[in-house]
């Protein structure tokens, strides 16, 4: 059977299973239960109230700290683990998140994020600061399509949402320790201390060691450098601790307050590196071809882009030459305090305040890039602050909450781009390795963010079995900055642009500083209709827009990019104690002004660009059901068609002349002047066409002594691309994982011992992609994801 061919039918078997079975899989997780007389009703907060999941008019995956732990989680890259539907984006130590074709690809200071994360209510913005440690978490929603009534600015493809666990009325302990390949060694734990009838203190805290997954040969760098090109990148060495507080002085108050700690010290996964300028690699004979097209032909040079080479078919995704400067390393650290206070009026009135604030401070690091390159962070900061009031409770009959939300940002940055001194014709190495390199540009970034918002929310009651739902919510968004912008061509550190900006000449550096500032304000809105015939039986349409604050670059603003949602969804569940599931839905966007990153010039850093349109669909069917008591089944199938409908940006070329490196446009043939290309018909980046999930897990009893449970789920994506040109080398083909493990529990459910492996397949799919032209060099970048895994794990809780 051919490789089509089966996938194929393996597409056609799942399509045919998760429609044919009346469960429900993603949607449904073994979490927090209403009360022990149903052990299948799971309550979310995904609406800021306690709800059935089963009656919230959203497509949720919720996953339970259990299965979280079961799964390996332990930070946002794991997040594709327990929501497939999830596409990652990792670049040196950043996440940044695509649900639904809705994602950023940028890491710039002024650029947010569009799927919107909160830990216990805190907001959280910055996509490196997505990459810390998540621990002691009761439960995870994953929430898609725009939230952005809500959830506000930057949720137009969603809403992802932490819930930790907090203290119980109880003593209690509960902790695991799991050990696997790669030396990876985690643990956690957590104790529940009562303080009397009234309060209640829980200490909790994580430690995650491992080695790291990409290994880099020695002397198999561009250049033989031994010992600086030798290693493994992408390891993680990580620990940090929370203290939570429940108290409960009165009737009718409640307070939790948490504040944590964590650090993270790895080597970020190194790219691995196509060299077109190497033999082979590139075009021959001065024309575009050995797999380049020629662009922009009213140029006088010959002009092409790595539209169809297949160099990544040649590289060992486990095992790869590092660059010339080896591997990097970087070690953050984050600090959080957060606060619910909760107080119930009256019946129909409970006023909440929940608030965050957080500090992000990178260590200085250094990051390698290929192939002769290294990129320095001196200076990585950043504060947040988030605050939101609500008043929400029913006022006959109807269901309300309006509220007030305030966010604020600073962040301080300080980097550095250097080239090897020998490029500028110095000795290439002395006793001590590699002679200092010659800072090519040099950056100093100085932001500051404000968002202010309120909203409202509304289910009017039509008839006993339908509801009508309205929101709304006005934001006003600012920010200012100073970039800093020099051209050092030395060696030292030309200044530290934390005690700020003051003169044009810093130690003798001509720098420009150039001050920017964006604004914007926007109303949202959501429309709906929830009809429920029964309690077992929920079918809902609704419109909803959300939308992503606007920004700069360094070369100017862009505008806010803007969706229009339309969706459709039935919830239905079977059985006599509710233990199947069946959810079927549908969504269109209408997606307008995309901000789209790309790097075209290294002097000035990326670039955005309003993309213009794109309209993206889908449906999306999840199953899961009870076979027998001891025998349980999931599966689901997601479509998504995505296309840009205009996207115009500028094309990082390949010169044959060598005149020309980095980014340009095309001459207009007509009329003089250079236009911007158009690349309407190309797919956004991570939007792979199908998603489909299967898992089956059966318990064999042991009497006295307990039970085994054997689990396996698999999970199939077609091909996606890492960026908007759609480039072959760019292109992640159709994959599965599989996961299984084994696990035995005793009667009494004290403990459990588990055996796993994860990525059954070994396939390491693509996180990141992309062509590169930057000077001499005309580069493709790649980084990948985990690969199999496996180990023990004992975990126990009483």
């Amino acid at each position: 059977m051919s490789k089509t061919t089966f996938h194929r039918s393996l597409l056609a078997g799942a399509c045919a299973i998760a429609f044919a079975l009346p469960a429900h899989a993603q949607d449904s997780a073994q979490s927090t239960a209403a009360d022990d007389s149903d052990a299948n009703v799971i309550i979310v907060t995904a609406q800021n109230r306690a709800q059935n999941l089963n009656d919230v008019p959203i497509k949720i995956d919720v996953v339970s700290g259990e299965e979280l732990q079961k799964a390996g989680f332990g930070s946002m890259n794991d997040v594709g683990k327990i929501a497939p539907v999830v596409q990652l984006n990792q670049d040196q130590g950043t996440v940044k998140v695509t649900v639904r074709g809705v994602g950023t690809t940028s890491n710039d200071e002024a650029q947010d994020t569009s799927v919107v994360v909160n830990i216990d209510g805190e907001y959280i913005n910055r996509p490196n600061v997505m990459g810390m440690a998540l621990f002691d978490i009761d439960r995870v929603e994953v929430l898609r399509g725009p939230q952005g009534t809500l959830y506000g600015r930057n949720s137009t493809g969603g809403a992802i949402n932490f819930i930790t666990r907090k203290p119980g009325k109880d003593f209690g302990f509960n902790g695991a320790i799991s050990y696997g390949n790669y030396n990876a060694i985690r643990a956690d734990a957590g104790v529940d201390l009562p303080l009397g009838d009234t309060a209640g203190l829980r200490v909790s805290g994580f430690y995650d060691d491992r080695d790291g997954y990409s290994k880099h040969p020695a002397g198999g760098g561009f250049f033989v450098f031994p010992a600086y090109a030798a290693g493994r990148s992408d390891d993680n060495h990580s620990y940090g601790g929370r203290v939570s507080l429940r108290l409960e002085p009165v009737d009718r108050l409640s307070i939790n307050l948490a504040a944590e700690y964590s650090h993270r010290s790895f080597t970020p996964g190194v790219f691995a590196a196509g060299d077109l300028n190497a033999a082979g690699n590139g075009p021959t004979g001065g024309a575009c071809n050995n797999g380049f097209t020629r662009v922009a032909p009213a140029y006088p040079q010959v002009l092409c882009v790595p539209s169809n080479t297949n160099l990544l078919s040649k590289v060992d995704r486990h095992n790869y030459a590092a660059p010339l400067f080896g591997i990097g390393h970087v070690s953050d650290h984050t600090w959080a305090a957060r606060g619910r206070i909760a107080y119930e009026i009256s019946d129909a009135a409970t006023v909440t305040y929940i608030g965050g604030y957080r500090k992000y401070s990178g260590d200085p690091s250094r990051l390698t890039l290929p192939t002769i390159y290294q990129s320095y962070n001196f200076q990585d900061e950043a504060d947040t602050q988030s605050h939101e009031l609500r008043v929400n409770g029913t006022l006959g009959g109807v269901i309300y909450q309006v509220g007030g939300f305030y966010f604020k940002e600073k962040i301080a940055r300080e980097s550095g781009f250097m080239l090897p001194s020998f490029i500028f014709g110095a000795p290439p190495f002395g006793a001590n390795g590699p002679t200092p390199g010659t800072f090519l540009s040099y950056f100093g970034r100085y932001v500051e963010s404000d968002s202010k918002s309120v909203f409202g929310q509304i289910e009017v009651p039509l008839t006993e079995q339908l509801t009508a739902v309205g929101g709304l919510r006005y934001t006003d968004n600012s920010r200012d900055a100073t970039y800093v912008n020099a051209n050092p061509f030395g060696p030292s550190r030309p200044f530290l642009f934390a005690t700020g900006p003051s003169r044009k000449d810093i130690n003798g550096i001509n720098a420009s500083f150039v001050p920017l500032g964006s604004s914007d304000s926007k109303v949202t809105w959501l429309a709906g209709l929830n009809y429920k015939p029964n309690s077992d039986t929920l079918l809902f349409v609704k419109a909803s827009t959300g939308f992503k604050g606007g920004g700069f670059d360094s070369v100017g603003t862009y505008k806010p990019e803007t969706n229009t949602a339309f969706e459709g969804g039935w919830k239905q569940t079977f059985g006599d104690h509710g233990q199947h599931q069946f959810n079927l839905g549908g969504f269109y966007y209408d997606y307008k002004d995309l901000q789209v990153s790309v790097l075209l010039d290294t002097a000035i850093g990326g670039q955005i660009f309003n993309a213009g349109k794109a309209k993206i669909w889908g449906l999306e069917a999840s199953a899961d059901i009870a076979l027998d008591d001891r025998t349980n089944f999931h599966a689901s199938v997601n479509y998504l068609n995505a296309e840009y409908k205009e996207l115009l940006a500028q094309f990082n070329v390949f010169d044959t002349t060598g005149a020309i490196s980095g980014g340009i446009g095309d001459l207009d043939p007509v009329t003089p002047g250079v236009q911007q290309p158009n690349f309407a018909g190309n797919r956004p980046p991570f939007s792979p066409e199908w998603v489909i999930t299967a898992g089956l897990d059966h318990t064999f009893p042991l009497g006295d002594m307990g039970g085994v449970t054997a689990r396996v789920n698999t999970t199939f994506k077609s091909k996606y691309f890492t960026d908007f040109y759609n480039y072959r080398d760019g292109t992640q083909s159709a994959l599965s994982q599989t996961d299984a493990s084994l696990e035995y529990q005793p009667e009494d459910k004290k403990f459990t011992i588990s055996a796993f492996v994860k990525n059954i397949e070994g396939t390491r799919p693509l996180t990141y992609g992309s062509f590169v032209s930057a000077g001499p060099d005309d580069i493709f970048n790649w980084q990948f994801g985990t690969p199999r895994t496996y180990g023990v794990r004992l975990a126990v809780d009483f």
